[in-house]
C-alpha cells in the first residue's frame, strides 16, 4: 500500500469517527424530574426544563449537563451507609446552648437546585457550602436558646429560625440552591446520666405544672360555685324584698280601711277588731261576755250560731216581723 492511500484511509477513518461523534453527541433526553444546562465552549448558555429529545451542536462544540429537579436531603451529624445503618458523628453536633449546657444536635435539611447555570459556575462545591451553612446556622440558634427549649417545647421555632438563616445565608452566596425545609432529627444531652437528670428535672416540671393546673381549676369551680351562690342569695333577697314591700303595701290599705270603718263607727269597729283577733289568737277558745254584776252569761258561740240558723230563713223572718 503507497503512502497516498495509507492517508487516504487514515483520513477516511478519522472522518468516520468524527462523524460517529457528531451523530452520538447531537442530542440529548431530559427526563421529567431533570433540567439541563447547555455549555458551549465551557460557558453556559442556556437551561432546559422541558422533558424530551433535543438537539445541540456536537461536542466538543456543545455538552449538555444533566442535573435533578427532585428534593435533596442533606444529612447533618449523621449519615446512613450502604448497610442501613446510622453513622453518628458527635464530634460535628456537640454544641453549647445560650445557658451554657452541652447538647448533641443532628438535623435534615431539605433542599433542591433552582439555578442550574449558577449551581455549576458560582461555586466549586455547593454542597459543601450547604452544609457549613447549616454547621453555622444551627449553631447560631442554638447558642441563643435554652436548654429547655432545645429539649422540649422549643424545637419548631428553632427549626422555623434555623430555616430563616440558612435560606438567607444561601441566598447571599448565590449558588442556585434553595433551601425548603429544616428539620430537627434529635435535641439530646452528651451522656446518659446527664439525660437521666434533665429527664427527671423535666418530670418533676411537668408535675408541678399539673399541680397548678388542678389547684386553677379546682379554684376556678369553687369560684363559679361561690357566684352561683351569691346569686342565688340575691335572688332570694330579693324576692323576699318585694314580698315584705308588699305585704306592708297591703297591711296600710287594710289599716287605711279599717280606720276610715273606725271614724264612721268606732265602737263596733273596736269590737270587731277585738274578736278578729281573739279568733285569730284563739282559734278552738269559746268565747263568753262578763255582764256588770260579776255573774256571767253564755254567749252563743259564733260557729253554733252558723250552723244553726240558716242565713236564708233567718232573713225570712225577720221580713215577715
Amino acid at each position: 500500500m503507497t503512502t497516498k492511500k495509507l492517508l487516504t484511509v487514515i483520513g477516511l477513518s478519522i472522518a468516520g469517527i468524527l462523524l460517529l461523534v457528531a451523530v452520538f453527541t447531537s442530542w440529548y433526553t431530559v427526563d421529567e424530574s431533570e433540567q439541563a444546562v447547555i455549555i458551549t465552549f465551557g460557558v453556559a448558555n442556556e437551561t432546559i426544563t422541558e422533558a424530551g429529545l433535543h438537539l445541540k451542536m456536537p461536542w466538543p462544540i456543545q455538552k449538555a449537563e444533566i442535573l435533578s429537579k427532585e428534593t435533596y436531603s442533606l444529612q447533618f451529624g449523621y449519615n446512613q451507609n450502604a448497610e442501613g445503618e446510622i453513622v453518628a458523628f458527635d464530634k460535628e453536633t456537640k454544641m453549647i446552648t445560650g445557658d451554657e449546657n452541652i447538647v448533641l444536635t443532628d438535623l435534615v435539611v431539605q433542599w433542591k437546585i433552582t439555578d442550574p447555570k449558577k449551581y455549576l459556575f458560582n461555586a466549586e462545591a455547593p454542597q459543601d457550602i450547604l452544609h457549613d451553612a447549616t454547621s453555622a446556622s444551627i449553631r447560631s440558634i442554638i447558642g441563643n436558646s435554652l436548654i429547655d427549649d432545645a429539649l422540649t417545647s422549643g424545637k419548631a421555632e428553632i427549626e422555623a429560625e434555623t430555616r430563616d438563616l440558612l435560606a438567607s445565608l444561601i441566598e447571599k452566596y448565590d449558588i442556585g440552591i434553595t433551601v425548603l425545609a429544616v428539620k430537627l432529627q434529635d435535641v439530646e444531652l452528651p451522656n446518659e446520666e446527664v439525660r437521666a437528670a434533665f429527664t427527671n428535672v423535666t418530670d418533676a416540671r411537668e408535675t408541678m405544672n399539673t399541680k397548678i393546673n388542678e389547684a386553677k381549676k379546682y379554684e376556678n369551680q369553687k369560684r363559679n360555685e361561690a357566684l352561683g351562690e351569691k346569686a342565688a342569695i340575691n335572688s332570694r333577697a330579693e324576692g323576699q324584698k318585694v314580698t315584705r314591700v308588699q305585704q306592708a303595701t297591703g297591711d296600710v290599705a287594710l289599716f287605711d280601711k279599717l280606720y276610715k270603718e273606725y271614724e264612721s263607727n268606732p265602737e263596733v269597729t273596736k269590737q270587731r277588731i277585738i274578736m278578729e283577733t281573739l279568733e285569730s289568737v284563739l282559734p278552738n277558745a269559746k268565747l263568753y261576755i262578763m255582764n256588770d254584776e260579776g255573774g256571767t252569761m253564755k254567749y252563743l258561740p259564733l260557729e253554733g250560731l252558723q250552723t244553726t240558723i240558716p242565713p236564708a230563713e233567718e232573713s225570712t223572718e225577720g221580713s215577715g216581723n
